[in-house]
């Protein structure tokens, strides 16, 4: 089996970390980390930063594992449902950085110092390719709802919760905005139209684009960029709400390298690292910094559930538990 984490190509990684090197671990799309580390470089040009990444279960299962000897330094723009449970677990250090009361309130732990802050928001979102729903007679859904109506039945790919941030929220929004009994119903009649489960949150949205399915569940940026990349895909924003999460951060309690970890925190919520979020993230931690992103709505922040993230990440293990149990057997093989 290959490894699960894999440290990218934009630094080697060499066992322990030397000061002026910042072993981090990430749920950030692959594509971004370059162009994160060089604005980062920017202003901190000594500072090496060691990617090790991963989809946000994988990365929190390896985080867990290591509690009694961490390897990390920083956890860097992984779900703020995880960070939850790190920090549950005594295994992020309080850190007061510098520009906290720029940051909204929803977007920072409420201890003070907080153990983790936050940097932009994801959401779900369904990417349609019209020209295969065209071929198999799909009408576009508007709510979440819809995607359990027979019509839909073999044309749906999401992802499992269990190993991607955005399929557990989701699983935890649907039982949110449903309430736990509907949710699970939902979720029995939305199986019977999953063609597979993915282990990675932006795979549904690429397949859709490159036309292996009609219907990907995904999640905003993907959806927007694939858009922008000439796929013939319709963005739709259910009714009823968008689940979301935050990619947040904090420090991995016992760090040799404190110093470096608070000035990646320090950079993390800045305007300069906020700026670059806003790329493709339309919803940030700072306010009066976001811009328009392209074929994403002005007013998405408003489509967003009251999430409630304390109760995400408390009965996280009790949800997937029973969302493996009923659906599992639908999940591509894991690599």
């Amino acid at each position: 089996m290959k490894s699960l984490l894999a440290c990218t190509a934009l630094a080697l990684c060499t066992g322990a970390v030397q000061a002026g090197e910042l072993t981090v671990y990430t749920a950030i799309e692959a594509e971004d980390l370059e162009r994160y580390a060089a604005a980062f470089n920017k202003d901190y040009p000594d500072i090496k930063i060691n990617w090790v990444r991963d989809s946000t279960g994988v990365v929190t299962a390896k985080l867990l594992a290591e509690k009694d000897n961490p390897q990390a330094d920083v956890v860097w723009g992984l779900a703020a449902t995880s960070l939850l449970i790190l920090k549950t677990e005594g295994m992020l250090e309080p850190y007061a950085t510098a520009g906290l009361d720029q940051i909204k309130p929803a977007f920072k732990d409420s201890d003070n110092p907080p153990a983790w802050v936050g940097m932009d928001a994801w959401s779900a979102a369904i990417c349609f390719n019209t020209v295969e729903a065209e071929k198999k007679g799909l009408t576009l859904p508007t709510s979440w709802a819809d995607l359990a109506k027979p019509e839909y039945k073999g044309s749906i790919i999401m992802p499992n919760p269990a190993s991607s941030g955005t399929g557990y929220l989701d699983v935890s929004s649907w039982l949110q905005i449903f309430g736990e009994e509907e949710g699970w119903k939902f979720m029995d009649g939305l199986h019977e139209n999953i063609a597979a489960y993915t282990h990675s949150g932006s795979k549904p949205c690429k397949m859709a684009a490159a036309g292996e399915a009609p219907i990907g569940i995904s999640f905003e940026f993907r959806a927007a960029k694939s858009k922008k990349d000439g796929a013939p895909l319709e963005i739709v924003f259910p009714t009823e709400g968008l689940g979301w999460d935050m990619e947040a951060s904090g420090i991995v309690a016992g760090t040799d390298n404190a110093e470096d970890a608070q000035k990646l925190i320090d950079w993390s919520i800045s305007k300069a690292a906020m700026e670059q979020y806003n790329v493709g993230y339309a919803v940030l931690a700072m306010d009066g910094v976001a811009k328009e992103v392209e074929f994403l709505p002005a007013d998405l922040e408003s489509k967003l559930i009251k999430n409630d993230f304390e109760w995400a990440a408390n009965n996280r293990a009790r949800i997937l538990e029973e969302w493996t149990k009923r659906y599992d057997s639908k999940s591509e093989p894991k690599s």
